[in-house]
């Protein structure tokens, strides 16, 4: 019990800025999608495509920045930074690569993207130029999850929240000036929206910038770099390629789910999209404590004790279920009113609604995911990971989804019931693994193991 309190406190120190930060990620997006409700629902409609888009492309590429999480996690644990801050420049270096192939995909095919994701014509002629700019956004977006990941890694998660609040702080203040035309800016309506996520992005990458090669440098000499290993640059890629797969299938079989319930109208495409931007709140613990869990059993391998990085995944998780069944319960209780904040349609608050309260307790099974998901990668066991996610994203959530969509006719509550049955089944498969692994096996990731 005296262990439990011990590591609690620990994990309450990582997780609560780690939890801020995804905070202010989550309550900016929900406060932009509340700017641009009154511009109707095709607007809601466009920037609901977006997000699943965007999360999209994120997801294939966030891998290399979840790499430098969990491999200069190790690091720090085993005191070896030298080989912690190589890794993280080769993982900038293929970023940077990264971020003009993301700008290429924008500026060519956005609105063919918008196209073929099922939405109206209405929603891809409006919402064209703005899908644009949020490819230019993520550009900026994905190298900074590169900094990120090695914050996270020393167990630095108050300069992540500092640097979150402040440029999400920016992004809604933008929003709001470039969506109404206040203070003097340009009144642009959703196409502003865009535009403000664009200028926080790159005020984002310039203070992760400032942060590394300032106040980093003092602590672990970042601003030397090391010379290039191309056995390093092979595992970046390799673990890289394993985590982008493993969110990439998750977000292409959620890119999916969103093209059966765009089919259903934009009515219940706003529904949906409200729902889930309220069920970010839920996922916003689990994404903390899941990176906490990586954190610390990422560093507790490092040192060689894996019984203790076991103990500390066991209890992340422990920490991060209570933090779920008090949000589900106030989800559940006010799923009504919280609904009514984006739209007064009832054609759109009142299915969204109903979506909140279906999904309010079984969002635990999507926290059970994170934390032993993150707690995996803190081992490195990046295969499993990569294969359970390929197999119930294809092989359940999308035929589930077609099933009761489109042959049992169940319509948004029919597609919510194929959601939380595949990461039910998710969150379970990754506890299972995460038990059943022989921890006293656990070695350190090193090249060409």
């Amino acid at each position: 019990m005296k262990l439990f309190f011990k590591n609690g406190f620990q994990i309450m120190v990582l997780a609560l800025p780690s939890l801020f930060a995804f905070a202010t990620q989550t309550v900016t997006g929900t406060v932009n999608l509340i700017m641009v409700g009154h511009l109707g629902i095709v607007v809601i409609a466009v920037v609901g495509v977006s997000n699943i888009i965007m999360y999209n492309v994120f997801a294939l590429f966030s891998g290399i920045g979840h790499t430098v999480n969990y491999l200069v996690a190790q690091n720090y644990g085993s005191n070896e930074m030298r080989k912690g801050i190589q890794r993280t420049y080769l993982a900038l270096t293929a970023s940077v690569g990264i971020a003009l192939v993301i700008v290429a995909a924008g500026w060519l095919f956005s609105g063919d993207v918008l196209r073929l994701t099922g939405g109206s014509a209405n929603v891809v002629s409006t919402g064209d130029a703005y899908l644009e700019l949020r490819f230019y956004a993520m550009a900026f977006g994905i190298i900074s999850f590169v900094f990120h990941g090695f914050f996270r890694g020393v167990g630095d998660t108050r300069t992540s929240m500092v640097v979150a609040i402040v440029s999400n702080g920016l992004m809604i203040a933008l929003t709001y000036g470039l969506v109404n035309g206040a203070w003097g800016l340009p009144k642009w309506g959703v196409t502003g929206a865009g535009a403000a996520i664009l200028i926080g992005e790159a005020f984002q990458l310039v203070l992760c910038l400032i942060v590394f090669l300032g106040p980093m440098h003092r602590r672990y000499g970042t601003r030397t770099i090391p010379r290039p290993d191309w056995r390093e640059l092979r595992l970046v890629f390799q673990e890289s390629g394993k985590l982008g797969l493993q969110e990439f299938s998750m977000s292409v079989s959620m890119y999916l789910f969103t093209m059966f319930v765009a089919r259903l109208g934009d009515e219940a495409l706003a529904a949906n999209e409200v729902a889930l931007n309220v069920m970010s709140f839920g996922f916003m613990p689990a994404f903390a404590f899941g990176s906490t869990a990586t954190i610390l059993v990422g560093q507790e391998i490092g040192r060689g004790q894996a019984r203790l990085a076991r103990k500390a995944g066991t209890n992340t998780a422990i920490l991060g279920s209570v933090f779920l069944l008090a949000l589900g319960t106030a989800e559940l209780i006010w799923a009504v009113p919280i609904a009514k904040l984006y739209s007064t349609d009832p054609s759109v608050y009142e299915v969204a609604a109903r979506l909140i309260q279906v999904s309010a307790y079984l969002q635990i099974f999507d926290g059970f995911y994170n934390f032993y998901a993150g707690g995996l990668r803190g081992i490195g066991d990046t295969t499993f990971l990569m294969r359970i996610s390929l197999a119930l994203s294809f092989l359940l959530f999308v035929p589930l989804t077609f099933l009761f969509v489109n042959v049992l006719d169940w319509g948004s509550v029919g597609a919510w019931l194929s959601l939380y049955t595949f990461l039910t089944a998710l969150g379970m498969a990754v506890l299972i693994r995460f038990y059943r692994t022989d921890w006293h096996a656990v070695r350190l990731k090193e090249a060409g193991a």
